[in-house]
């Protein structure tokens, strides 16, 4: 081993502190990467396996009631591989011990043989018999929750007659990897559960004798998707055909696909942060070990080592720490992503789902984890090559500690010497102190955007369902009936006020852009379901036009004045042409908003209603459910504090279980930064701080020296880390944001009080560590000149 290299281990061990905590942030960085990349990798490949393997179907195409002879005719449409029909309709499903009927999806399987597409992946028993109208399979997830397993029997209410089943089998299938009550966003798999049964028993079971509501079509690889969806909506039009979507607008698979484009957004963000605060870093760190080892850069160059071999021993430096945080993040990556996997199964319904390894990943994250490095380090190696053995011999030109400035002066009088010798250490090197403050409000940066993001997102659930919709239970109907309903609702006894509410699926077009979505019709004054802008202000529904939300009129290209092109899916499936009356800031999603006699004026069906909204006295809930169940139009009720507290279940052990990750991967950072900035001013003043020892200073004096400037400095950071933190928490918000929802990002004191106790604590941590170094120290030798 050559002498640089001896040396390169005594200086790594000399700085392991350091370099333990570069490591860690670079580790982090490389974490990030190799377990994004993965989740990404695993969530992909694992969808489209699981498409693949049940033939999931490319385009859906709804139908109020259409002839089974279409079906030899949609099979003929040029680009079409195979089509299927099928039946589906909603139920109400008995629960035993529960008085409110949970929603389901009821399915239909051929009578004999598999589905040819969007088959089932069956998980315990078999299927239904042939010519057995009351056996079914049930979901899976749905079926744990409620403790059911095959051989069990079921009661379910379907098209207002209520019917009993035997449950044969339990099943998943990639239709329902995203699982929701019809109406709501978030899943609870206690709350919505989906039947299969036998095509003939449900259609007798639906009045589809010899027809079929919706039509699966596979297509062809050369196939134009677009030109089918038009044959195939022109097809089905004179059935009542709600119109053919596309794979990629399927609700379950929308959200599998925004949980991808998330991962990869993150994964393209995220890391690099973390990198480029390590090359910051090693920056400083080698930049002032070249500082205090002028003398020895000297020495080896007088003894004959060429710049290229003294500067390539502080390069194999950078190497060893960037490369042991590299491999340390590859390891923990691994780690991190297998334990999210079962995160992702609970809240996805995938059969299999193993964390697959992305060799890219650790490659990039190895490489550039080394170039960032390399490019903080490489700044300072020019220092290396300039120096000459006769300068770097002699001592650098003593710091002038008298110009402390004006303010300097007149402190000067009313400190004590410790205090006047930590403002002469501040106020002369103001360069390297900001560099200090800068990267300690960075972390805190992160920090704050972090936890306002969560916050902010916790903030606009809490409005929805306190603000927003005041109700207690909200009612579906199967179809748009009369508002006279209504009152029937209010008759019941323990109902204290009915709010209707008009739903209409439709897509918005203007020029080229389109959007699927739902026009939601309210009263002129609502009070149980409110449209509030994201300044909790009420947004007035004009007599005449749309009013979208910002992001929707984004996605569209439209502004207030612009005509938009209506295509409703429902009923007569009008086209219409409405104005659009105004934009507002939302609080969640991306409604399109309409007076109610409006939007049934414009459709031709006055005094239609297709839901509504009640306020009930909870002493008498369960004679209200069981009413409401007994009530054929009825489709669905939703109890609002149940959608509320599977929410919070989600927030708290699903996904949104990342937010204490995030929280400590911000620890990390500002705990990197923190701790590097005392160790570095450890190791240039550890002579110094020896002097003030030997000359009677107490340990606590020549500690607050030490500490008081890394006291001043975090606390001058806090204020410029809150406001960087708060631009980049839009920055942040932005990025995560999408058509399905919004994550705001809003100022709360309390997220900006836990940024600062995460760098209060980081310091706290870094001073004790420090001072422990500084009371062990050796005066001796730290009065000794190093060789």
């Amino acid at each position: 081993m050559s002498p640089l290299d001896h040396k390169l281990l005594r200086d790594l061990w000399r700085v392991k502190g350091q370099a333990g905590a570069i490591g860690a942030v670079i580790a982090v960085g490389v974490l990030m990467l190799v377990m994004m990349t993965g989740l990404v990798a695993s969530l992909s490949e694992t969808r489209n396996a699981y498409y693949d393997r049940c033939r999931l179907a490319d385009i859906f195409a709804p139908v109020a009631r259409a002839p089974e002879r279409l079906a030899n005719r949609l099979a003929e449409i040029p680009g079409v591989s195979s089509a299927q029909t099928r039946v589906v309709g909603r139920a109400l499903i008995d629960v035993p011990d529960q008085t409110l009927p949970v929603q389901a999806q009821a399915v239909s399987l051929p009578d004999r043989g598999r589905p040819a597409l969007n088959d089932v992946f069956l998980t315990d028993g078999r299927l239904p018999a042939s010519g057995r109208s009351d056996e079914i399979l049930l979901l899976q997830s749905f079926a744990t929750a409620h403790d059911l397993r095959p051989g069990d029997s079921l009661r379910a209410t379907m098209n207002g007659a209520r019917r009993s089943f035997d449950i044969v089998g339990l099943a998943q299938s990639p239709e329902f990897l995203y699982t929701t009550a019809p109406g709501e966003l978030v899943p609870d798999d206690a709350r919505f559960g989906v039947i299969w049964m036998g095509r003939s028993g449900l259609a007798a079971a639906y009045d589809m004798a010899g027809a079929f509501n919706e039509v699966l079509i596979g297509l062809a690889r050369d196939a134009s998707e677009n030109a089918v969806l038009d044959e195939v909506d022109r097809v089905l039009a004179p059935y009542g055909g709600s119109g053919a979507y596309p794979l990629a607008d399927q609700l379950s698979n929308r959200f599998v696909s925004e949980e991808i484009s998330g991962l990869e957004a993150a994964t393209v963000g995220v890391p690099p942060i973390f990198l480029a605060v390590a090359a910051f870093l090693l920056y400083i760190v080698i930049g002032r070990m070249v500082q205090s080892e002028r003398q020895e850069i000297g020495l080896m160059k007088a003894f004959g080592y060429t710049n290229a071999e003294v500067g390539g021993h502080y390069f194999k430096l950078i190497l060893a720490i960037a490369t042991g945080g590299a491999l340390a993040g590859c390891l923990g990556g691994i780690a991190a992503g297998r334990a999210l996997i079962s995160v992702y199964t609970d809240y996805y319904k995938f059969p299999f789902l193993v964390f697959q390894l992305d060799p890219a990943s650790f490659a990039t994250g190895v490489a550039v984890s080394i170039l960032s490095a390399s490019a903080g380090g490489l700044l300072v190696l020019r220092r290396v090559f300039a120096l000459t053995p006769a300068t770097a011999m002699s001592p650098p030109t003593p710091p002038n500690f008298t110009r402390t400035g004006r303010i300097g002066l007149s402190l000067n009088r009313f400190l004590d010497q410790p205090s006047r010798m930590v403002l002469r250490r501040l106020t002369r090197q103001p360069v390297r102190m900001a560099g200090s403050v800068i990267g300690i409000a960075s972390g805190m940066a992160l920090s704050v955007a972090m936890i306002t993001i969560y916050a902010g997102f916790d903030r606009t659930i809490d409005l929805t369902f306190s603000v927003v919709d005041r109700s207690d239970v909200s009612v579906s109907f199967t179809h748009p009936i009369s508002d006279k309903t209504l009152f029937e609702l209010v008759r019941l006894s323990g109902v204290q006020r009915a709010e209707p509410v008009r739903n209409v699926g439709v897509v918005l077009r203007h020029g080229l852009k389109s959007h699927r979505g739902v026009l939601i019709g309210l009263p002129a004054a609502p009070e149980l379901n409110r449209a509030l802008d994201a300044d909790l202000v009420p947004i007035p529904l004009p007599a005449h036009g749309v009013v979208l939300s910002d992001v929707l009129a984004d996605m569209l290209g439209v502004s207030p004045g612009d005509t938009l092109e209506v295509d409703v899916r429902e009923g007569r499936q009008p086209l219409l042409e409405l104005p659009v009356a105004g934009t507002a800031r939302t609080l969640l999603g991306s409604p399109a908003y309409m007076d109610m006699e409006a939007l049934n004026r414009a459709l031709r069906e006055p005094r239609r209603i297709s839901g509504a909204y009640l306020n009930i006295d909870a002493a008498q809930s369960d004679r209200i459910y069981a009413a409401l169940q007994n009530m054929p139009t009825v489709a669905g009720v939703s109890v609002k504090s149940q959608a509320r507290d599977a929410f919070v279940a989600l927030m708290n052990q699903g996904a949104g279980a990342i937010r204490y990750v995030m929280g400590a991967i911000a620890f990390v950072i500002t705990f990197g930064i923190v701790y590097n900035a005392a160790r570095i001013a450890l190791a240039e003043r550890s002579r110094d701080l020896a002097s003030l020892r030997v000359i009677g200073f107490s340990r606590a004096e020549a500690a607050f020296v030490l500490l008081g400037e890394l006291a001043v400095v975090t606390v001058i950071a806090l204020p410029v880390g809150a406001l960087l933190g708060y631009y980049l928490s839009f920055g942040i918000a932005a990025g995560f944001s999408t058509d399905l929802y919004q994550i705001p990002a809003i100022f709360d004191p309390v997220s900006y009080g836990q940024a600062t106790l995460v760098v209060v604590c980081a310091a706290l941590i870094s001073g004790w560590l420090v001072k422990r170094d500084l009371d062990r120290a050796d005066l001796v030798e730290a009065l000794k000149a190093r060789e």
